[in-house]
């Protein structure tokens, strides 16, 4: 039986996936995708779980596409085969996120992307739909779409506008040079940068912070609200807002996170 391309694993409240081809910089492949959303769905089936942090094996987080897929896909002029249907990870979320490369914004626990070294092409689509992006000072950011003759693929030209800003995001798409984890944080690529040996520890630290001490519904309405206003004006925003306020106040969360301010103890969350 081969190794699983992606690994799992869940402590204290945190899952944990890893891209699993160390040997290949954890190169995109279709068992991939596929093992990444399998991983996803157990990570919002586990009630357990509060927070996802999706990182990479040995020095690299994910260099692109395999150059050996891409490579069979330059000899015949494409990829050979009619695109498959995409079963929606959330069914009820926005249409804008029904798509292969943009679905992590309908996954109701946030995910922390721990980028440990080279991130590249897909790999950068990746944590472009993560909710947070913690990077090793070690790491190094690549559009790579220009120099292999392609374009901006998989919403990177949607994401990195938001992120970085228009003239930014033209900067890292037209020349696909190489983005230092420092840069990355200064143009806000990256939320925090850390040493390249404490990153799994810092991050784990903060995902541990969520998962302690914090609604794990606050956390999932919250990140609704914030990825749907990248496409709601003010109006429909705050409609959404008064809505989800008061069945905040209906909630047993909203009870414990009353109670545990008063009386001056842990919160013990249920997230319902």
């Amino acid at each position: 039986m081969s190794e699983r391309q992606v690994l799992y694993e869940v402590d204290s409240g945190i899952a944990t996936i890893t891209l699993n081809r160390p040997d290949r910089l954890n190169a995109w492949t279709g068992v991939m995708a596929r093992e990444l959303r399998e991983a996803m769905e157990s990570a919002e089936a586990d009630k357990e779980v509060r927070v996802i942090v999706l990182t990479g094996a040995g020095r690299g987080f994910c260099a692109g596409a395999d150059m050996n897929d891409l490579s069979t896909i330059s000899a015949a002029g494409s990829t050979g085969a009619a695109p498959r249907p995409f079963t929606p990870f959330d069914p009820d979320s926005r249409p804008d996120f029904h798509h292969p490369q943009a679905y992590f914004p309908s996954v109701g626990k946030p995910i922390i992307a721990a980028v440990n070294g080279p991130c590249a092409g897909m790999g950068l689509a990746l944590i472009l739909f993560c909710d947070l992006r913690f990077a090793a000072d070690s790491a190094a950011f690549v559009t790579a779409f220009s120099r292999r003759g392609l374009i901006a693929e998989h919403g990177t030209s949607w994401m990195l506008t938001r992120l970085a800003g228009h003239s930014r995001a033209l900067d890292l798409l037209l020349s696909s040079r190489r983005v230092t984890g420092d840069e990355a944080y200064r143009i806000g690529l990256a939320d925090r940068v850390f040493p390249t040996n404490e990153l799994l520890t810092e991050t784990r630290a903060y995902a541990t912070e969520l998962a302690e001490k914090v609604s794990p519904r606050s956390m999932r309405v919250m990140k609704k609200q914030l990825w749907d206003g990248l496409l709601q004006g003010l109006g429909e925003s705050l409609k959404q807002a008064d809505h989800e306020m008061a069945l905040s106040l209906k909630t047993d969360d909203f009870k414990e996170g009353v109670a545990h301010f008063v009386e001056k103890r842990a919160p013990r969350f249920t997230g319902v």
